[in-house]
């Protein structure tokens, strides 16, 4: 099993910045992880890909946040982070991470918040 912690939501003004950062705590192991990246949902919308980092340090995003958010990873701290800067209002949703696995299964986390006003 592999449970995951988030931090750093909030609420800030267009073009502000805030950082979250999802730790993973394994209880077994022998659980590797991979790939671990961020999804948010807005209200009233599907959840939808934002960026991933693989264990290689290799990364991906989504079109809308390219160029304003940076994922990246700490492999000894099982933890991932996304720095956000030049936030828009339509970056408001709840952003939850993710980690998949070396037994095939992806974890989620609890989401948080991120509100940016006009």
């Amino acid at each position: 099993q592999v449970q995951l912690t988030e931090s750093g939501g909030g609420l800030v003004q267009a073009g502000g910045s805030l950082r979250l950062s999802c730790a993973a705590a394994r209880s077994d192991v022998s659980i590797s992880i991979r790939a671990m990246g961020w999804y948010r949902q807005a209200p009233g919308k599907q959840r939808e890909f934002v960026a991933t980092v693989t264990n290689g340090g290799g990364t991906f995003y989504a079109v809308p946040v390219e160029g304003r958010f940076t994922i990246s990873r700490d492999n000894a701290e099982n933890t991932v982070y996304l720095q956000m800067d030049s936030l828009k209002p339509e970056d408001t949703a709840v952003y939850y991470c993710h980690v998949d696995t070396s037994v095939q299964r992806r974890y989620w986390g609890q989401g948080t918040q991120v509100s940016v006003s006009s």
